[in-house]
């Protein structure tokens, strides 16, 4: 069975068109996550809505949307006033142009999204789309309209299909001058960034993101599996500092040797203590009494 699209609406090259459907191409389903819990029943929690004044709860029909004027003043939009914002690209994805793939700067892409024809009819001018892209080397720039909101889209071939990376806007992106401003300029010998070259070549690779490993999330795993397990947990050892003065070509020497002054670690977690109160007995034993 198919995946259910995320959006759906036609995909328009000047006066060629083609029915198509978006889905996300990435996921964090399998991220180890936690829920609040109350400590003394073993049950779940819910959050509610509260009034910042008042400390009323707020009931979902009482709920609305409100921007800030100034600091606790709010002018109200109601959801019929933000329906009637149209925005022409609402089920069309515009292509307004195409850029060569090397100058979109990195910063501005977001979410990626697989770009699939829709329907059998729609096959022929998709891959015309498709093909002519491939043969001229070029990004495609349109608008799309998610969630309420129009978006830039760039999409280029891939596969047998497109992939549609949605990106941000400059006013979402602080200048780098900010942050790179009081960086200074050392002198360096030549010496120096010839032997941080050869470290460069020691360790250059293909890139395989097969080869990546989320270590965090693979200690996240290990201690659910040891916890409810009822194993105890194991202390993390506590990682070795770097001495304050470090002699840089001496560290360039000795990384080229293969030696390091540090060994990363993976993630471990805290080890529980040993002695447990009456009252977290009592936890432990209403959390069993719910799971049996």
């Amino acid at each position: 069975m198919a995946p259910r699209a995320y959006w759906k609406g036609t995909l328009k090259l000047s006066l060629v068109s083609c029915p198509v459907v978006l889905y996300p191409a990435s996921t964090t389903v399998e991220k180890t996550r936690f829920h609040m819990i109350n400590r003394e029943t073993g049950n779940r929690l819910k959050q509610q809505m509260v009034d910042a004044e008042t400390g009323d709860i707020v009931e979902t029909e009482q709920k609305g949307r409100g921007y800030e004027l100034k600091k606790g003043t709010y002018v109200e939009i109601e959801k019929e006033e933000l329906e009637a914002v149209q925005i022409e690209s609402n089920h069309t994805i515009e292509i307004d142009s195409f850029v060569p793939r090397d100058e979109i700067d990195k910063r501005y892409y977001n979410n990626p999204y697989y770009v699939a024809p829709d329907g059998k009819a729609a096959a022929d001018a998709f891959a015309v789309i498709r093909d002519a892209m491939k043969d001229e080397d070029r990004v495609a720039l349109a608008r799309i309209v998610l969630t309420n909101r129009e978006h830039v889209i760039a999409i280029e071939p891939l596969g047998k299909g497109l992939l549609g990376t949605t990106l941000r806007y400059p006013y979402e992106l602080r200048d780098e001058d900010e942050y790179f401003a009081d960086i200074k300029t050392p002198k360096i010998t030549k010496d120096m960034v010839e032997l941080a070259g050869h470290i460069l070549q020691t360790k250059a690779a293909h890139f395989d993101p097969s080869k990546f490993k989320d270590e965090y999330e693979d200690a996240l795993k290990a201690l659910v599996r040891r916890k409810a397990s009822g194993k105890p947990i194991k202390a993390a050892e506590p990682e070795e500092k770097p001495d304050n003065v470090v002699n840089l070509m001496d560290a360039l020497k000795a990384s080229l040797k293969g030696t390091s002054a540090g060994k990363r670690r993976t993630p471990a977690p805290r080890r529980a203590p040993a002695r447990r109160s009456a009252k977290k007995a009592h936890r432990s034993t209403a959390r069993q009494r719910k799971a049996g």
